[in-house]
């Protein structure tokens, strides 16, 4: 549940990891050279009662405003494709991707547990082309409010949700996708081994209750679980797509080669990956 006070909305129940993607976004729209844009993200910041200064100076904020521009690329491309397309943002947390993407066309839905979609609602409002669903995503009867109100094609973006879930999980939520939208779009990061077991050490991480589950050693194992499905694109942060790269600002590109070098496995194991399902 949440509550407003004085001095803003008390988080409740609501599992502290939305609030770090959230953050750095923020932080990123003060920047004069900013990866991204998103002054409603420093607008919500505001509005919760909760000491994001926690987070402060933390490379991982970089990290995470890195992940959301790739995904938001992918998006991006894809209605630019299918304007008319649905995208199925899964674990939407206190993303503004829409407000960020929207082509003035697509369908999209905004999917996450229902506790955090009270506290979304908050903060945004269900429009004709804008629907909030709460539900787990491992819950099928999510797919059933998606399929009865758009036709497709569908994207869906599944940024920073999944290496939450245990495997078998994970695999129902692939499954899932596969039958119930087939030649669907499916974005999501994985973390590997090195990650999962290193995640108490992680500068953000360690600060939350939540704790990573999946391993995945190797995005391209998913494609295995659905014959007929192709990875599209991976990538570490360290190997960014070279357009996305070319356009980041100098600091960001000189902190990015030095991760590269190094070659941590803390690093290189943490992957974007994006799937066509069968």
């Amino acid at each position: 549940m949440t509550e407003s006070t004085e001095h803003g909305v008390r988080l409740g129940t609501v599992q502290e990891t939305l609030l770090i993607p959230l953050y750095g976004r923020a932080v990123e729209n003060r920047k004069q050279d900013a990866v991204l844009r998103d002054p409603r993200a420093e607008e919500i910041v505001a509005s919760i009662d909760y000491d994001f200064g926690r987070f402060d100076n933390l490379p991982s904020l970089i990290g995470a405003v890195l992940r959301t521009s790739l995904f938001d690329r992918w998006v991006t491309e894809f209605l630019a494709e299918r304007p008319d397309g649905t995208v199925v943002e899964i674990g939407t947390g206190l993303n503004t991707r829409y407000e960020r993407v929207d082509n003035g066309r697509t369908r999209w839905f905004d999917l996450d547990l229902p506790d955090v979609i009270e506290l979304r609602r908050t903060f945004f409002d269900d429009t004709p082309r804008r629907t909030m669903v709460a539900a787990s995503v491992i819950d099928e009867t999510w797919a059933d409010a998606v399929a009865a109100e758009s036709d497709g094609p569908y994207f869906f973006p599944a940024e920073a949700v999944l290496p939450y879930l245990a495997e078998p999980d994970v695999r129902h939520v692939v499954d899932l996708l596969a039958e119930r939208f087939p030649g669907s779009l499916l974005a999501l990061d994985t973390a590997g081994p090195s990650v999962i077991s290193r995640q108490s050490e992680h500068d953000a991480l360690s600060k939350v209750e939540a704790k990573m589950r999946w391993a995945c050693a190797d995005p391209a194992d998913l494609a295995e679980w659905q014959p007929g499905a192709r990875v599209l694109a991976s990538h570490a942060l360290t190997s960014l797509p070279p357009q996305m790269y070319d356009e980041l600002p100098t600091a960001y590109r000189e902190m990015l080669s030095g991760l590269a070098e190094q070659r941590l496995p803390q690093v290189e194991e943490y992957r974007l990956t994006l799937i066509q399902l069968p």
